[in-house]
């Protein structure tokens, strides 16, 4: 498999020799999960294609040698056989690791493992200047691997990532604690997280749901041996239903690492997907995250929903996609102004704190500082007359008003300056200046404000 890659990299160096002088270097890519939809690359991307495979797993050594295109579906795959799996493995299917990298990347076990950057060993990354490096933590390349955290491919791209594993039980047995308050949601979050326990039983992951202000859930995971039943939430029974209406529960490591993607979250609703009748007939194979995220595409490039709208004389709506994270000290005032001036529920939290006591330049959170991320992915109508983004305004406001950060995947609305402020903008420009000092690779002001 490493011969393989390394003629895939001899293969896409060729490639970019190949492009024409000043054309932006742009990736050919099946999938996609930013809400930042832009104009499909043209007959000049790069083909990556060969990147998405897993080039080793060393099971003694706890490590998997990873193409940077790879998806974590078939890195999972990869490595579960082996009683092993990455120490944070986000949400949806076909999140890359590379992406996930360079984008940043959450999930349950984030509360004691971080971020997904935070479990790389070693980085092979095809540069802005038409170079392929290796970045660790301490070679000449130190600088590019602490920034590339948070710079969106504007700075390259991961073609190979060498990343740590840990393992696992064959199931996850789970807890869904109700509280009926948001600051004693908090309270409990900070205390669980601390202590990685709960009633004496350990927590492995953490996770929470957010139905109404008086209704919030912390769905508390612990790894356990196989025999027992498990429940099965990948056809006709839908994940987030169930944490209203069981306590316990207990998932296969497998299902439980996607126990999210088969609805993304709960916004397959929007799509028809969660109507009786309709699943029904869904495919199984087609309850999946990749599958509804092409459908909204579909719909963004076409406008057909703004059309329907109008024909219907329907308010406009503007989208709210975005995940922040929050200082668990001001985790209950900042849902306590999302509810009164947003009011798009349910609404996901998940606790991070950074696994290491140094800071991603680009990224800038608190080692000390325990966060939650809080996730929310839906609508809200505007009234007329009110200015684009409004919503969106409002909130990247709030967060940073509360010392939190914001993730760029999605649509942003932060002004120049205040962008620059917030994602470190001096130690951005120097590796700019050092790594892509051509512009091959866009600005990530422009990427991810700007949209181009």
């Amino acid at each position: 498999m490493r011969v393989r890659h390394d003629r895939a990299v001899d293969a896409l160096r060729a490639q970019l020799a190949a492009q024409p002088d000043g054309a932006p270097i742009r990736l050919a890519k099946p999938t996609s999960n930013l809400f930042r939809f832009r104009e499909p690359p043209g007959r000049t991307a790069l083909d990556v294609s060969a990147f998405g495979d897993v080039l080793q797993v060393d099971a003694a050594a706890r490590t998997a040698d990873v193409g940077g295109m790879t998806t974590y579906e078939r890195l999972v795959d990869a490595t579960l056989p082996h009683g092993l799996m990455p120490f944070v493995v986000p949400q949806l299917k076909t999140i890359t690791l590379g992406g996930a990298v360079a984008g940043l990347g959450i999930e349950s076990t984030s509360f004691r493992n971080g971020l997904p950057h935070e479990s790389v060993l070693e980085m092979e990354i095809l540069t802005g200047a038409g170079e392929v490096v290796l970045a660790t933590p301490d070679n000449e390349h130190r600088d590019l691997f602490r920034g590339f955290p948070n710079s969106y491919g504007t700075l390259g791209y991961a073609l190979r990532l060498r990343i740590e594993l840990e393992p696992v039980r064959p199931t996850v047995a789970l807890r869904h604690v109700r509280f009926t308050g948001e600051q004693a949601g908090a309270e409990a979050i900070a205390e669980i997280c601390a202590n990685r326990e709960h009633e004496g039983v350990a927590v492995d992951f953490i996770d929470g749901t957010v139905f109404s202000p008086d209704e919030l859930y912390l769905t508390l995971g612990t790894f356990a041996e196989g025999g027992a039943e498990v429940s099965d939430y990948t056809g006709r029974r839908i994940y987030y239903r169930s944490i209203r209406e069981r306590s316990t529960d207990r998932l296969s490591t497998r299902d439980y690492l996607w126990r999210w993607d088969t609805d993304w979250f709960w916004c397959s609703q929007a799509l028809g997907a969660q109507h009786p009748l309709l699943r029904a007939v869904w495919p199984k194979r087609y309850l999946r995250s990749d599958v509804y995220r092409r459908l909204v595409a579909l719909d963004r490039r076409h406008r057909l929903s703004d059309r329907v709208a109008a024909l219907r004389r329907l308010p406009q709506r503007e989208p709210v996609i975005q995940d922040v994270e929050i200082p668990v000290g001001a985790l209950a005032e900042f849902l306590d102004f999302f509810h009164r001036d947003i009011g798009i529920s349910p609404v996901w939290l998940c606790p991070v704190r950074l696994r290491e006591p140094r800071t991603w330049p680009l990224y800038p959170m608190d080692p000390a500082t325990l966060y939650v991320n809080v996730g929310f992915w839906a609508t809200v109508e505007l009234e007329p007359g009110a200015p684009e983004g409004k919503h969106n305004r409002l909130i990247e406001r709030k967060v940073t008003e509360l010392g939190g950060h914001k993730s760029l995947y999605s649509t942003s609305y932060f002004d120049e300056a205040d962008f620059w402020t917030l994602y470190n903008g001096r130690i951005y420009r120097e590796l700019k200046d050092t790594y892509d000092p051509r512009g091959a690779l866009p600005d990530l002001y422009d990427k991810c404000v700007r949209a181009r």
